[in-house]
Parts: C-alpha cells; structure tokens; sequence
C-alpha cells in the first residue's frame, strides 16, 4: 500500500505532459486512496492489470502488475493466471489480450476507447483489397482490431516488423494500415538489398505524424550532444534524421545503454514519464506529445471497472472470428522466434 510520500517519492521526476504527467504532494494525496483501493480489489477479484508505456505514470507505477509495448504486453497476457485482465491501453491491445485469452474476462478503462491507425480501416475494408491483390501477402500492424486482423496472413509490431516482412517467402506484400511506418518499411528493405513490393496503406497514428524534422537541426544547435530517438510511426525524414529508430520497449534500452545525457525523444510522452521516473540522472528535452486515447485512462476508471463493469467495458468476441485473428498473431509470434534463433 502507498502512503502520500512514498507515491510522491516515486513520481516527483516526471515533468512531461505539462501539467497531467506532474505529480505535486497535494495530487499525490488525491491519488492515494484510489491506488490502494485498486490494489485491495486486485486481490478480491484476481485481476492483473497490464499498462501501456504511454498511459499516466500514475498508473504504471501504483497498480499495474505489466508495463510494456504491444508485443511484451501480447505476450504478458498468455502468461497470467489472473482471472480478469484489466488493460489499461486502447481497445484494439485489448482485443488481442481476449483472442490469447478467452476464457478470461478483458476489461478496457478507456472513455476514449479508439485509435487512429486502428480506425483506419476495417476487416471489409481488407477482404474487398484482398479481392484487388490477389497475389499479395496481407500484413497489419498490432494496432488493428480483432476483424482485421482475422482477414490479415500476419501481424507485427514496430519491434519486429522489418525482420518479420524480409523474412516472408512471398515478394509481394500489402501493409497496413500505417503508411509511415510503411514508408519506412520499404525504405529498410531497400537499404537489406530485399527486393519486394510494399503496397500501403492511408492510416497515420496522429502523434507521431505530427513530428517534423525541421525541429531537429534545432534541437542539436541548442543541445550539442541530444540523441535523436524516433519510433517509426514516425515519417521517413524524421526516422533519417534520428540517432536511433524503434520500439518503446527498444527506445527505452537504448537510452538506459547510451552513454550521452541528453535526448530528444520522438513517441508520445508517456515514454519520456517513464524515462524520467526510471533514469532521474537523463535529461530529456524538446517537445510533447500526448495521445488523447492513452491518457484517457485513469486510476478512477481501472477502480469502476474492478467494482462495477459495464458492458461496454467488456471485451467480447466472436469465437470464429476469434480464431481467425488468433492466427495472424500466433504467425507473428512464430516468425519472430524464427527470425531470432536465425540471428543467433
């Protein structure tokens, strides 16, 4: 159980976020009771809570038994014992925890409830593009809902995602529904010498398409030795420019590794929270970026849906379609263990 000091012992470094990622004794003291309420009705209703890095410092570090990136929080969801998943995320991570879990209940804290790249297009939307590129192996991104992903041979993350598509036999790939990322993408493969057709798709994850790579020969006038460090969602000129491109869970091992001080961190800044509460002695600078569908997570959200769930909460499947999707990530999964035990 925390008391006011030892929560605000533990998240007095975080200055992101302006004034939602900043953490006072005052706030602290508003915090508590909810906090330890959540963690009492954890035990009473053996539930795990599994947090996205980009969702409030207060949540990450009070009550969350999980913090990662969509591919560390897939696979968190196959190891619980917990009877309920509470994913404090977007619906879509929520939906791939219920595919590799249905016999558990999945419930999503989110007002919001949405993602822009994962609004972007439709299972429909898929089959009447499989019916145009018959020739084509359909890939997504993790950032999909459950019918995409059914209609998809495969999904990947921004972790794996170029070894995953080198990899694929077929020469010929649509990708979606993030074109950035894609942008990206082809760009990768051209630099491995890996000859295929990368059609895309229209979606953007509307954080990061927002960075611009002008604000980058900035950065490094007014801060001599900042590393750039990009996710690729973000566009190529802002991924080229950057000293490191990849995953929130990549990012974070890089700056834990690196020996510089001072970075620029291009993802949104619930990354840059939990970079400040891990690594006090880094400092990070330049601009924020919130994502209105992460932060609308809140502890008082994760307590109402412990206690009294409403159906919209509920993460519900259809088991046919379930199985479907549960493929396309049961493939990723086995073409990233290929792909690593080829590397090693």
């Amino acid at each position: 159980m925390f008391t006011v000091e030892t929560l605000f012992e533990r998240l007095k470094n975080v200055r992101s976020g302006g004034g939602l990622c900043s953490y006072s004794l005052e706030r602290c003291q508003s915090l508590v009771p909810v906090v330890n309420e959540i963690l009492s009705l954890k035990k009473q209703k053996n539930a795990v809570i599994l947090a996205h890095s980009y969702v409030s410092p207060d949540i990450i570090y009070t009550v969350a038994d999980f913090t990662g990136d969509s591919y560390g929080l897939s696979k968190d969801a196959t190891r619980t014992q917990a009877k309920t998943i509470v994913f404090a995320a977007v619906k879509f991570m929520g939906e791939t925890a219920k595919i590799l879990n249905p016999e558990k209940e999945v419930l999503i804290p989110n007002e919001l409830n949405g993602c822009t790249l994962a609004d972007a297009v439709t299972g429909e939307k898929v089959r009447h593009l499989k019916s145009i590129y018959p020739e084509h192996t359909f890939v997504c991104y993790i950032n999909t809902t459950a019918d995409v992903k059914a209609e998809c041979e495969m999904c990947v993350t921004s972790s794996n995602v170029y070894q995953i598509i080198e990899a694929i036999p077929n020469d010929k790939i649509y990708f979606l529904p993030d074109k950035l990322m894609g942008k990206n993408l082809q760009n990768a493969m051209k630099q491995r010498g890996v000859q295929k057709e990368i059609l895309l798709y229209e979606g953007t994850c509307y954080v990061h398409e927002e960075y611009r790579a002008e604000t980058i020969p900035h950065l490094r006038r007014q801060y001599t030795n900042v590393k750039v460090v990009s996710h690729p969602e973000c566009s190529p000129e802002v991924v080229a420019s950057s000293d490191f491109v990849g995953s929130t869970t990549q990012m974070i091992d890089y700056v834990k590794k690196s020996k510089e001080n001072t970075f620029f961190m291009l993802t949104e800044c619930g990354l840059t929270s939990r970079l400040q509460v891990e690594m006090p002695d880094k400092k990070f600078v330049g601009t924020c970026s919130l994502c209105r569908y992460m932060k609308s997570n809140t502890l008082e959200d994760i307590r109402r849906v412990l206690k009294n769930p409403r159906p919209q909460d509920r993460i519900l499947i259809d088991e046919s379609l379930r199985i479907k999707a549960l493929h396309c990530i049961e493939e990723m999964f086995r073409y990233t263990e290929m792909t690593t035990a080829l590397k090693g």
